[in-house]
């Protein structure tokens, strides 16, 4: 894991340590490639190097673009001794690291995030996937980067929207596993919400981000127990996503995700009354939604849940705070099933007290 500014130069030295291949497929999007692509080519073989790019947006991360992905690879003669470059936000590395876990059985990948969201969750845990029509990454593998490259210099080309929504994994990293920084990152918002990508203490958050969720993913590294302590604030944000067909940032669903789970914790009693007042004023201090869109109903939104990955026994499975820093174990299982009633509760009363 390399994690500081100027790290995007360093490519070509890192690749070669971890990676080192006889051809290289650098996959990217037609926004990220203008700006940085070039930059990745320049330090590697000229003649054995590949771009390869698809539209921008999560509509994209589909099981045709693997497909088209797959047989471009194919057609230029990409063999077992290539490794992939992962260059773009989330959806790049998740269908990058899909096409790389499937080509020819498995070959390398090198994650290079580009967003915040992708450089503090995406690009970390060696989870790969594309989505369906019924629901997100429902078709994926576990497959390992051999390195990740993160480079904060890059957030200079993002949108304040973009850089926004990376804030809500980070406010979840606090919540599922460590207080001080959550408090950490509660007090460096309003300077990274002025200051974007400039805030001096974002390079810093950042690192320390990637800290937590690497630390978790090692002690789980295919999401069978702690692991899915991640998962707060997901169930909810993929039913949004799913009911939005994909036209919500992934973050800001994540952040009306925590606010709900957050309510749904503390009416089941795991959680004291606060827990979700002091989610809800991270997440405003951050600029992103904290309520759910006026344009689709709760009851859709409920229904959107058991399409997701965690259902079990006829009930949607949630991992839930008990505080801030500390998530309920469930006696190992770490999500526990939440009945329909309170989904709906817990639903209605975060747009009933909306916080953007």
């Amino acid at each position: 894991m390399y994690c500081h500014t100027g790290a995007s130069h360093e490519v070509g030295a890192i690749v070669t340590r971890f990676a080192p291949a006889h051809r290289y497929v650098i996959i990217s999007d037609d926004t990220v490639a203008p700006l940085y692509a070039q930059r990745i080519v320049q330090q590697l073989p000229p003649h054995a190097t590949h771009l390869l790019t698809i539209p921008v947006g999560e509509q994209h991360k589909t099981r045709s673009q693997w497909s088209a992905l797959t047989d471009a690879m194919a057609q230029r003669g990409v063999g077992r001794d290539t490794t992939v470059i992962a260059l773009g936000g989330g959806v790049i590395g998740d269908l990058a690291g899909f096409v790389a876990a499937t080509y020819m059985r498995g070959v390398p990948v090198v994650q290079i995030p580009t967003t915040l969201l992708a450089m503090v969750d995406a690009s970390v845990g060696g989870k790969t996937a594309v989505d369906t029509q019924y629901g997100k990454n429902l078709v994926g593998v576990f497959h390992q980067p051999s390195a990740v490259i993160i480079d904060p210099a890059l957030l200079a080309s993002l949108s304040p929207a973009l850089l926004r929504t990376g804030l809500a994994e980070m406010i979840k990293h606090g919540v599922v596993a460590d207080v001080a920084y959550f408090d950490a990152m509660r007090a460096a918002l309003p300077t990274i919400a002025a200051r974007g990508a400039q805030a001096p203490q974002l390079e810093a958050l950042i690192a320390g981000s990637v800290r937590i969720k690497a630390a978790v993913v090692t002690e789980d590294t295919r999401e069978g127990g702690m692991r899915q302590i991640l998962n707060f604030g997901h169930t909810i944000a993929h039913a949004i996503e799913r009911e939005r067909h994909y036209d919500m940032l992934h973050g800001d669903a994540v952040a009306i995700g925590m606010v709900v789970e957050a309510e749904m914790a503390e009416r089941l009693g795991l959680a004291a009354p606060g827990l979700r007042s002091a989610i809800a004023g991270a997440v405003a201090s951050a600029g992103l939604p904290g309520s759910p869109p006026s344009n689709v109903s709760v009851e859709a939104l409920l229904s959107a849940t058991y399409g997701d990955k965690k259902v079990r026994t006829g009930l949607v499975r949630y991992a839930l705070p008990r505080a801030v820093g500390v998530m309920d174990s469930a006696e190992g299982l770490w999500s526990v099933p939440v009945e329909d009633a309170t989904v709906l509760a817990a639903l209605e009363a975060a747009r009933a007290t909306p916080t953007d």
